[in-house]
């Protein structure tokens, strides 16, 4: 969390400096276009990155959250007794690696 603040800060005084009351002190200038476009496509990557993490982290933390809750059989038993088919079924899963849209929507083919 503190990277991203400390980004969102970044952004804000950029854009603060470029707009200060129409005028622009010579000396806040960065002539340097392509260090700047490095520096915020760099900074972009490393929110991501973070953004990432957070979600794996906060993922993980779902599911550890009560290994002995085991509710979750239950349901999986009502659904396939329901009519829903197993995913898990070899038929399932041939059908699955035999969809193009699937395919394609993962990246796996063109």
């Amino acid at each position: 969390m503190k990277i991203f603040k400390e980004l969102s800060k970044k952004l804000n005084n950029n854009a603060k400096k470029a707009s200060n009351q129409g005028m622009i002190k010579p000396i806040d200038v960065d002539f340097d276009l392509s260090k700047n476009e490095f520096l915020d496509s760099l900074s972009k990557h490393a929110l991501k990155l973070y953004e990432k993490q957070t979600d794996i982290k906060n993922f993980t933390k779902l599911v550890l959250s009560d290994p002995e809750n085991l509710s979750h059989n239950d349901r999986v038993s009502e659904l396939l007794k329901s009519g829903v088919k197993d995913p898990l079924d070899k038929e399932q899963l041939s059908n699955l690696s035999n969809n193009q849209k699937l395919l394609r929507d993962l990246g796996l083919i063109d």
